[in-house]
């Protein structure tokens, strides 16, 4: 299709590739969700966003996209698009719309560049703000792909942070019960010791001076009521 795969290297690139079947809509007509996906290159943004600066194109602050619906109007204000510019762009696609899909493509042009002049529509302006729009929603593309590696790269710092946390408190919880392995024992061992003791001067002898004891507490008498 000759012209047509020569879109991706116009402009900076902000043109979307497609392959050689989106020939019948090489005059400008929206390609098709498959020929895009399926072209085997990087439509516009999707390189760029890998490590090159984005064009300042916005004249104010765009919109954020709202639960994943983009405010296009906004976007295109943002980048100081009037909106009778946008209206020359809408009205060629009203009018691309129109014609028969079997109407051969240099027909379609003619129709639609007559209809336009009739209209009183400049094609350069048309282009001019059709262009603008790609850019625009290239600018959008960029803006939106640094504020998400902004997002994932604070996010991975915080999971480090995290990460290292979790793996020093899991430390120092196996050092702790380590530590009280260790402390039960030892107190056992020391037990055994002082029981070999008592065990000379007899079990009743023992249980006789725990049960008078004030200083003592017997482990076989009912636990009192909680105060």
């Amino acid at each position: 299709m000759g012209e047509g795969r020569n879109w991706g290297s116009t402009v900076m690139g902000w043109f979307i590739v497609r392959d050689g079947s989106e020939e019948a809509t090489a005059d400008g007509a929206a390609p098709s969700a498959e020929a895009s996906s399926t072209s085997g290159e990087p439509a516009g943004g999707a390189q760029a966003a890998a490590g090159e600066p984005a064009p300042d194109f916005f004249k104010s602050e765009p919109p954020a996209p709202a639960a994943g619906r983009i405010d296009f109007d906004g976007v295109y204000e943002a980048a100081g698009i009037s909106a009778e510019e946008r209206q020359r762009v809408a009205k060629a696609g009203e009018l691309l719309a129109s014609l028969p899909a079997e109407t051969p493509v240099a027909v379609r042009k003619q129709i639609v560049e007559a209809s336009l002049r009739a209209f009183g529509v400049p094609i350069d302006k048309i282009i001019e703000s059709g262009v603008g729009e790609i850019q625009a929603l290239e600018g959008y593309i960029r803006r939106g792909a640094a504020d998400t590696q902004k997002v994932l790269d604070e996010s991975s710092r915080r999971i480090e942070l995290y990460e290292n946390e979790i793996k020093n408190l899991r430390t120092v919880m196996e050092q702790r019960v380590q530590e009280q392995q260790g402390i039960t024992a030892g107190c056992n061992a020391k037990k055994l010791e002082v029981q070999r003791i008592l065990e000379f001067f007899g079990q009743e002898a023992v249980a006789k001076v725990v049960r008078e004891s004030p200083k003592l507490v017997d482990p076989s008498a009912p636990a009192g009521p909680a105060t």
